[in-house]
């Protein structure tokens, strides 16, 4: 369906050239003179890249119809992500690509949410926060806070999280899987 640029405001999902694209933020302009256009930064959903887009008045936009599925992370076999469609209980396999750096969040049995377009993976989002326990750690040193307090850990996943110096092996943490920041520790 063809958009005017009136209609274009962020979390739309829109086709520009072959690649789908969903606004972030929009900024309408009338200049004095001249028509008037939309800015917009607008996020590649297979790659995540972030690009600005002006589109002119005389322009048609066209809309892209995301699918959103609720999947469970199964295993890895070689460079391929097996998850489980939570409607349709389909196995679906997503390449190490487009997965990207999350990779290093995935648990087993974590739920996640697919993004498709036309059949086709585009992405997945991971929960925003995630529980890991420690199962590497260096000992932090009483006293040692040259360093901002912080050292480096390791947990089941393999992800290298920086922590607190009161954290040890075996204890639970939260982490912003956007950031890969420590938030705290559980119990």
């Amino acid at each position: 369906m063809a958009l005017s640029i009136n209609e274009v405001k962020a979390g739309l999902t829109i086709l520009v050239e072959g690649e789908v694209y969903m606004v972030v933020e929009t900024q309408h302009v009338k200049p004095g003179k001249g028509a008037a256009f939309v800015r917009a930064r607008c996020r590649n959903l297979r790659n995540s890249n972030i690009q600005e887009k002006t589109f002119r008045g005389n322009e048609t936009i066209e809309e892209a119809y995301i699918e959103e599925r609720k999947m469970q992370y199964q295993y890895k076999a070689g460079d391929t992500y097996h998850f489980m469609d939570q409607d349709t209980f389909e196995e679906i396999a997503i390449s190490e690509d487009k997965i990207g750096d999350k990779k290093k969040y995935l648990q087993d049995n974590l739920e996640v949410t697919g993004y498709f377009y036309k059949d086709e993976t585009l992405n997945i989002n991971l929960p925003t926060f995630i529980y890991f326990t420690i199962t590497h750690s260096e000992p932090g040193i009483k006293g040692d806070t040259a360093k901002s307090g912080t050292k480096p850990a390791e947990v089941e996943t393999g992800a290298i999280i920086q922590v607190p110096l009161f954290i040890n092996i075996g204890d639970k943490i939260k982490v912003d899987t956007r950031t890969g920041d420590y938030i705290e520790r559980v119990n």
